[in-house]
C-alpha cells in the first residue's frame, strides 16, 4: 500500500484555526493510488475527532451547527470513503475494506490516534476500524447506526425515500426526524444549515449506492456463535451511543444492543425523534458530545 504523509505547515495550521465548515478548503491526501477528500480546521489541541458519514454521503451532509461547535475545542476531520463524492477511486462493498481505508487515511495524515464519530452506515465502518486498528481510537461516537447481524428495520417505506437519486428535504424528514411539527421545522433548520456552503461536494455515484448497498446486505449477516455479538466485547474504548426514540433506518433497539455488548458504552435516546437525532437537538448533542470527549 502506497501512503503519502501530508503534515500542516505552520501558516497551514494558523489558518486552519479560522476556518470553519463552509470556510474550510478541500484537500486531498493520496493513498494506494487513489486520492482521498478531507477537510480539516478547528483548535488544535488534543486527539482530533474524525467524521465517517451515512448511506451515500460525504462532507456537505454533515451539520454546520455541529461540526464547527465541536471545532471550537478540537480540531475536526470531514472524509470522503474511496469513491465517494470527490475522492477517485472504486467504492468498496466491504466494511472491513471501508474501515482499512478510514485506517490508512488517519495514518496519512500523521496521526497517532483520534476520536472517531460515525452516523448510520459510517457507525459500521468506525465499529470495524476500532476491532481491526484499536490502537489509533481513544473514544468512539456511534450515532444512528447498528451493529453486525442486528436486527433490521421494519418499516416497508424505507427505501422509496432513501433510494431517490438525488435525495430531497422530504426524504430526509421522513428518514431521519421525529413525526411532530416541531421534528419537522427542526428537520428543516438543518436543510438549510447543511446547504450553506457554496462550493458543495458533488453527489455520490450510483457506483456508490450500490456498493454500499452490498456491504449492508452483507454486514446483516450474525456471526456465529450463542451470541453474535459477543465481537463487541473487544471494544474497550469509551464509548456513546446516540439515536432518536423511532428509528425507521436503523432499528432503536440495535443502539440498545450496542450499548448492552460494548462494555464502556452509555447510551442516549432522544425523544420524538428518529435517525438523525444529532440534527434535530444539535445544541443538545453537542452538550453530551463535549461532555463525553472531554471527560
Amino acid at each position: 500500500m502506497t501512503i503519502v504523509i501530508v503534515l500542516l505547515t505552520p501558516s497551514r495550521k494558523a489558518q486552519a484555526m479560522s476556518d470553519t465548515h463552509v470556510t474550510a478548503p478541500t484537500q486531498y491526501i493520496e493513498v494506494d493510488g487513489d486520492r482521498f477528500a478531507y477537510r480539516r480546521w478547528g483548535k488544535p489541541s488534543g486527539v482530533p475527532i474524525f467524521l465517517v458519514q451515512h448511506f451515500r454521503g460525504g462532507m456537505d451532509h454533515w451539520d454546520p451547527l455541529l461540526t464547527d461547535g465541536l471545532a471550537e475545542g478540537r480540531e475536526v476531520i470531514l472524509f470522503n470513503g474511496r469513491g465517494i463524492a470527490s475522492s477517485s477511486g472504486t467504492p468498496r462493498n466491504r466494511m472491513e475494506d471501508m474501515a482499512d481505508d478510514i485506517a490508512a487515511v488517519i495514518r496519512a495524515l500523521g496521526l497517532e490516534q483520534v476520536d472517531l464519530l460515525g452516523f448510520s452506515l459510517g457507525g459500521y465502518q468506525v465499529q470495524e476500524v476500532t476491532l481491526r486498528h484499536p490502537q489509533l481510537v481513544r473514544k468512539l461516537l456511534l450515532l444512528g447506526t447498528g451493529l453486525r447481524g442486528g436486527d433490521p428495520t421494519s418499516d416497508p417505506q424505507v427505501p422509496q425515500y432513501a433510494l431517490n437519486p438525488v435525495p430531497t428535504l422530504e426524504d430526509f424528514l421522513f428518514l431521519f426526524f421525529g413525526r411532530s411539527e416541531a421534528a419537522k421545522q427542526a428537520g428543516k433548520a438543518f436543510w438549510e444549515r447543511r446547504h450553506q456552503r457554496a462550493d458543495q461536494d458533488p453527489p455520490s455515484s450510483p457506483a456508490v449506492a450500490q456498493a454500499q448497498f452490498e456491504a449492508t446486505v452483507a454486514y446483516a449477516e450474525p456471526l456465529p456463535g450463542e451470541n453474535p455479538y459477543a465481537h463487541l466485547n473487544a471494544i474497550t474504548q469509551p464509548t456513546l451511543v446516540l439515536n432518536g426514540e423511532n428509528d425507521v433506518m436503523i432499528a432503536s433497539i440495535n443502539s440498545w444492543h450496542l450499548a448492552q455488548n460494548i462494555p464502556n458504552a452509555q447510551l442516549l435516546i432522544y425523544p420524538d425523534a428518529g435517525h438523525g437525532a444529532q440534527f434535530q437537538y444539535p445544541e443538545r448533542f453537542l452538550k453530551h458530545a463535549i461532555q463525553f470527549l472531554d471527560e
